[in-house]
């Protein structure tokens, strides 16, 4: 270097200032240029690779550092500030130089008295990148540093900033400590003034900035440093609310969060990666009062309003369809008829797994809320008993048949399906078995009335509305429910969790039922049209498809494996709380089932709603109908269910709504086992089902409750009860003929038999006794509905085949196509019900004969038999011929096999066998003579022929006295063979009217 550059080079140092004259300046610096070239050389050695920049560029300033050196008290104090002006430059990436260092009255070092002024002027730059320098002479560009350098968002460029600041305090020496944590104190502040005050700052979308912080940290895997980043600043932020509230602050990052979500579906990943922020928010108690302020609908007494939340919209996240019935870019099950079903069994699998992690999450974020504090567990535990009160109209039958209106008012389907899969999650640790805080529940929570808002929070209630639901019992008159001080969460958590269920299970089960029918029907006029080239066929194959999709989805939404599980615990749980309830129990150790049950005075079941044992109910019919197999996996919880049923069946003191108890009927029959599924029930899926039946230790009890329902639902005082008591009854029908097949069970109904015909003079009918005549009467009157129906069929069908339709109206023909169609649906429902209704009696009578050859039950069920014998064999059989038996589920040579089994099972009681003649509506010698012959075209055994034939027989050569009236009123003794002369002097018109037909 020349005298005259190094001349111009003191001048122009700034700190030549502090010397008296330039040539002391001079001076100075020749004096000690060696030496200070020595430290410079140690100093730049202690720093690391990425500050070669910095070093190179001071070797080029050797000169002008000797000279400056004279205007400190010693050398060490100019290396500490060289050191410092470096940290700072690695730390906030900016130098004073061109604009930064024009600001500062050309000061072109950064110290801790400039670096705030210097920070603040560089987040105001609104293209930073412009003014980017290199500060190292290699020619290959660094571009990690120059994109950390020219950030333009200011929140990651300080959090980048705090990080570095982070390593420089781990390895600056001691002196330089304090200026690195006040630089990452500096980060901090900054943060917190660009939240506070974000207008100041042009162009920045700072809530954005904050998710987008927390999504690539979590992608990057270092989501810790973001969390600490976030802690400082929101301590900082707390510290000063004077300008805007920490609420004002955070809402907007989570009107982020809501805009974005609502564009997500549950197979994406960056929804869980939204989750995972949530769960952070959740946890940090500051966020989360902020949290649970944001979700608070506009209107609390709207359901759908709490869909449209942050959490409203999460929870309606699902493989359902958004709008329904429209399955257009639906993304689930598309075309599903070109689908293998291995293919559709993998896409239904992936979903489970989503649906698994998703309801997960969800249930974390819950329990964060309910764990964090006192205040964040009221708030969430009353928006959640708000919205289910909000939504109470899901459960009324008309919300299904008006949709526009259930859209606009009440919450989505997949936001009560995720809803009550979070809640299960929540409830399982006192759903494991014989769990003593299950039985902490108090149900006196049901009972409460409205109460003030301080009283929620004090008692721990946020449900309303509870004490409007019908409960098991009625309340007696003088009893009043006791309240405790405060409910537990356990009471409250499976309050809440029952009634997500009611609202949403219940419903989406109904529609699936709905939409399966809806399949078979559309798949038979689908099959129908395609044989008869109709061109129709191909919008019957896109109904198909459209109705397929719905199907499967609600299918895979319904069917997901873990929360089948936790729904299985929590239904067996409730059974063994509302037997113990039953019992009496107010204790927390399990009280053992005994029969006869004892009296309980002002039981609890008076404040426990229906929907507990409703819920239950839907559940196992549920598995039943769609995942049967996994009833068999839960085979070890199957006897605390009939333990339930046992209780509760038969029983009007503790369940007094009939339509409920019968519901348990069809929830006894989706538990049993099924063994007509398979050869082997040995090695069958129902092997530990028919293991628990079997060696159920109060079977006859059980059987017992099964009767009594049975006759308990014929006056249900419901306007519709006749028409209701054949689907109530539809059911036990097969549990009464699996009854039958097992010892402990048949013997508890012939011992109910045997009591009853030692009773039969009793003030009260016996209840065999009167289960046996509802039989008969569901009997005649079920087959002779089914004969008709399909008489009328039969028409109809003759009609159209001769073409006696094509020349009608297409109003008309229209007409009768539906009235074809109504006709085949009501035949096959009577069909179904008659085969099982004499199929029932045919076994029955195989081993209970003294009831049945009672003179008053003889007469009813040989008149019943004759006269569906008539319409099976006779001449009249040919008017119920029509084209497909299978379409309408007519049996009729099953129905002749089990008139003539009953016939054969009695033949050996001389009464019975004499009462045969006397009826002189259907019988004659010819009747049975056709039945032979029908036996015999049926391929029946030969020994069931053979004996049949006798019957026949000893019936015609029986003598029977026969006493009537003559017109004259006169008494008149007659032997005769054909007592059917009856006929010629009764006013009834014996050969068109049933015996004892009539709607009771």
């Amino acid at each position: 270097m020349t005298d005259q550059q190094n001349n111009n080079s003191i001048s122009a140092n700034p700190f030549a200032a502090l010397f008296g004259s330039l040539a002391e300046a001079r001076q100075f610096a020749a004096g000690q240029k060696q030496q200070l070239s020595e430290q410079t050389d140690d100093a730049g050695e202690s720093l690391d690779d990425s500050d070669n920049s910095v070093s190179e560029s001071l070797d080029d300033c050797d000169d002008s550092v000797a000279e400056i050196s004279r205007s400190f008290r010693s050398q060490q104090e100019i290396c500490e500030q060289l050191n410092i002006n470096h940290m700072i430059q690695r730390i906030f990436l900016i130098t004073l130089d061109n604009k930064l260092g024009s600001e500062l009255d050309g000061q072109d070092w950064l110290d801790m008295d400039n670096i705030e002024q210097a920070l603040f002027t560089r987040l105001l730059l609104p293209e930073p990148g412009k003014y980017l320098i290199s500060m190292t002479t290699s020619g290959a560009p660094n571009l990690s540093a120059e994109r950390d350098a020219g950030e333009k968002h200011i929140l990651p460029f300080l959090f980048s900033c705090f990080q570095r600041a982070k390593k420089e305090v781990t390895k600056v020496p001691e002196n330089l400590l304090p200026y690195a944590v006040r630089c990452k104190a500096l980060a901090i502040s900054n943060a917190r003034t660009l939240l506070l005050t974000p207008e100041i700052y042009q162009g920045q979308d700072v809530p954005a900035q904050v998710i987008d912080l927390m999504l690539e940290g979590l992608q990057g895997a270092n989501f810790d440093e973001v969390v600490e980043f976030l802690e400082e600043v929101i301590e900082a932020l707390l510290a000063d609310e004077d300008v805007r509230s920490f609420s004002e602050v955070f809402l907007p990052v989570f009107d982020v969060i809501l805009e974005r979500v609502r564009e997500l579906d549950l197979c994406q990943m960056l929804l869980y990666s939204y989750l995972d922020i949530l769960l952070y928010c959740t946890k940090q108690k500051d966020i989360a009062k902020v949290f649970v302020k944001h979700i608070q609908p506009q209107d609390i007494s709207n359901g759908h309003q709490y869909q449209k939340t942050l959490l409203g919209e999460i929870l309606s996240i699902s493989c359902l369809l958004r709008t329904p019935g429209v399955v257009e870019n639906h993304g689930y099950f598309v075309n599903p008829s070109r689908s293998s079903s291995q293919e559709i069994k993998v896409q239904e699998s992936n979903i489970h797994q989503f649906m698994a992690q998703f309801h997960e999450k969800i249930h974390q974020l819950l329990k964060n809320l309910l764990q964090l504090s006192a205040d964040t567990k009221h708030q969430i535990l009353l928006w959640l008993g708000n919205c289910l009160h909000a939504n109470a109209g899901r459960a009324k039958i008309w919300a299904s048949q008006v949709p526009e209106i259930f859209l606009q008012t009440y919450a989505s389907d997949s936001f009560f399906l995720n809803l009550g899969a979070a809640l299960l999650r929540l409830c399982q640790p006192f759903c494991k078995p014989k769990s003593a805080r299950l039985l902490t529940f108090n149900s006196t929570y049901c009972a409460l009335r409205e109460i003030s808002e301080e009283e929620r929070r004090t008692w721990n209630v946020h449900m309303k509305g509870l004490n409007k639901e019908t409960c098991l019992i009625p309340t007696a008159d003088d009893q009043q429910p006791d309240f405790p001080p405060t409910f537990n969460l356990v009471t409250e958590n499976l309050v809440l969790t029952q009634y997500t269920l009611h609202l949403g299970f219940h419903r989406l089960h109904e529609q699936m039922v709905k939409v399966n029918q809806s399949l078979h029907r559309l798949q038979g006029a689908w099959r129908d049209a395609q044989q008869n080239g109709s061109p129709g066929a191909e919008n019957l194959r896109e109904q198909f498809e459209r109705l397929m999709t719905i199907y499967l989805c609600l299918k895979a939404s319904l069917s997901e494996p873990q929360t089948l599980q936790n729904c299985l615990h929590l239904q067996v749980s409730t059974a063994v709380l509302l037997v113990q309830i039953a019992l009496g129990n107010r204790g927390t150790e399990l009280i053992p089932l005994a029969f006869p049950l004892q009296d309980v005075q002002h039981s609890a079941l008076a404040y426990v709603p229906e929907f507990f044992a409703d819920n239950l109910g839907d559940f196992f019919i549920f598995l039943r109908r769609f995942a049967d197999e996994f009833l068999e996996t839960a085979a070890e919880s199957l006897e605390q269910i009939l333990d339930f049923i046992t209780v509760f069946l038969g029983n009007i003191e503790r369940m007094k709504n009939p339509h409920l108890r019968a519901k348990l009927a069809e929830v006894l029959e989706a538990v049993m086992p099924h063994l007509e599924q398979t050869q082997n029930p040995l090695i069958s899926s129902v092997f530990h089902r028919q293991r628990i039946f079997c060696s159920y230790r109060h079977a006859p009890r059980l059987a017992e409750a099964l009767i009594k329902v049975f006759v308990d639902i014929e006056f249900t005082g419901d306007p519709h009860q006749f028409e209701q008591k054949f689907n109530y009854r539809r059911p036990m029908y097969p549990i009464l003929r699996y009854m039958w097949g097992q010892d402990t069970y048949r013997q508890s109904i012939k011992n109910l038999a045997d009591y009853a015909a030692e009773n039969l003079e009793a003030v009260n009918p016996p209840l065999f006794l009167r289960f046996l005549n509802l039989l008969m009467n569901d009997a005649v009157f079920l087959l002779d509905e089914a004969i008709q129906y399909l008489s009328k069929i039969k028409v109809l069908q003759i009609e159209r085949d001769r073409g006696e339709w094509d020349n009608l109206s297409t109003e008309s023909r229209r007409e009768k196509d539906s009235n074809l169609l109504m006709f085949g649906q009501l035949a096959r429902f009577h069909n179904i019900m008659s085969n099982e209704t004499i199929g029932t009696l045919a076994f029955l009578t195989s081993d209970i004969c003294s009831l049945f050859v009672q003179p008053f039950l003889a007469e009813r069920i040989i008149s019943m038999l004759n006269y569906f014998l008539q319409h099976l064999v006779g001449p009249k059989m040919g008017a119920l011929k029509v084209k497909d038996f299978s379409e309408f589920d007519f049996k009729p040579q099953q129905l002749v096999s089990d008139i003539c089994t009953i016939y054969l099972n009695l033949s050996d009681e001389e009464n019975f066998c004499a009462s045969v003649p006397k009826d002189g509506r259907s019988y004659s010698p010819m009747l049975f003579a056709q039945t032979v012959r029908v036996l015999k075209k049926i391929n029946k055994p030969g020994n069931m022929i053979v004996a049949f034939t006798n019957l026949a027989e000893k019936i015609k050569n029986k003598i029977i006295q026969i006493t009537f009236r003559c017109p004259q009123h006169r008494v008149i003794q007659c032997k005769s063979h054909f007592p059917y002369i009856l006929g010629n002097i009764s006013s009834v018109d014996t050969n068109t009217s049933p015996p004892s037909r009539s709607r009771r």
